[in-house]
């Protein structure tokens, strides 16, 4: 990877020159899709040249988000940043002392990107680390891990020397499971617990899945509909082939991670407070199905349910925070 300087204006011209027009119109603050019209196979196209120009990740500009060119430079220099290329934390405002932290793991075939943004939202003295699975994002460049067992070992390693404090975990979907078998895996090995635990559009430990259960064995026109059946997905990453493909291996891998678990058999019940939350019209996990996690905590707090699908929580990122925030307090009081 190469760590020479990236050059703003390199960017421009490389835009420019995909978009064939004038550099001078690719401002800094020009938004991608509004101002410069680029759509899906023009931003596919662009990450290309940028990695193949500044030696960064595959598929960086993709799945950055980045919505200017200002944004695009930030992501690229921080990609040749090679001491944090391979870690799995993302700290968006590290502090030196922080009070809590708070440990937030994303959804199958997502990334710490479901969660930008998020630190703002909560007190400044909480540090929030963003846990990245492998395979993805800043960490493309590894193997993905299909076992809900060995991702759980990766991400122990990754985050013990950062349980000093008090400290909670929130999961979404798949990280929701491995929220929880991160908890239990600390519980067993008499390593701190959380203060909290969150658990959010994911049902709790049940019997093995059926063969109509299990996403990663079927044909990737069977996959795409069932994704886009469930909302299970970001519409965009579905209706677009050449995306799609970039992303397939991902969801495959990730939902052979959750078809393959074995729930434990008759679990003791975790000494951690645990709250959870779900979309009203999410069509993968129930509200039974959320209530069942009751039976996994010696503390359980309570289930929120907001307006919304799957992917409710991005509609609703401030009140989750506050109740975040309080129910850390309250099991920290």
């Amino acid at each position: 990877m190469t760590t020479a300087p990236v050059n703003i204006e390199e960017l421009r011209a490389l835009i420019a020159r995909a978009l064939e027009i004038e550099p001078e119109e690719v401002t800094d603050e020009a938004h991608f899709t509004d101002e410069l019209d680029i759509d899906s196979l023009l931003m596919l196209e662009i990450s290309t040249r940028v990695e193949n120009t500044f030696g960064v990740p595959e598929n960086t500009v993709v799945v950055s988000g980045a919505r200017t060119l200002a944004e695009l430079h930030a992501v690229v220099v921080s990609k040749l940043v090679s001491e944090t290329s391979t870690q799995p934390v993302i700290r968006p405002r590290p502090l030196r002392d922080p009070a809590a932290r708070l440990f937030l793991f994303h959804h199958a075939g997502g990334s710490h990107l479901l969660y930008r943004g998020w630190a703002e939202l909560f007190p400044q003295d909480w540090e929030l680390c963003l846990v990245e699975a492998p395979g993805r994002g800043r960490l493309q460049s590894l193997p993905l891990i299909d076992n809900c067992d060995r991702l759980v070992d990766y991400f122990h390693t990754a985050i013990a020397p950062l349980l000093d404090r008090p400290f909670g975990f929130f999961g979404h979907s798949m990280g929701a499971l491995i929220a929880y078998q991160l908890t239990r895996r600390l519980h067993h090995g008499g390593d701190p617990l959380p203060d909290w635990l969150g658990v959010s559009a994911y049902g709790a430990p049940r019997g093995e899945a059926g063969a109509d259960d299990r996403p990663h064995l079927m044909s990737d026109d069977d996959l795409r509909g069932w994704l886009r059946n469930v909302g299970g997905c970001q519409p965009q990453l579905l209706d677009d082939d050449a995306i799609w493909h970039k992303f397939a291996p991902v969801f495959r891998g990730d939902f052979k991670l959750l078809d393959t678990w074995a729930p434990p058999r008759a679990p003791e019940p975790l000494p951690v407070p645990l709250s959870v939350f779900g979309g009203r019209r999410d069509k993968l996990t129930g509200e039974d199905s959320l209530l069942s996690w009751e039976a996994f905590t010696t503390h359980f707090r309570r289930l929120e349910l907001y307006e919304g699908d799957h992917f409710y929580l991005t509609s609703h990122r401030r009140h989750l925070a506050a109740a975040i925030t309080a129910a850390m307090r309250s099991s920290a009081a």
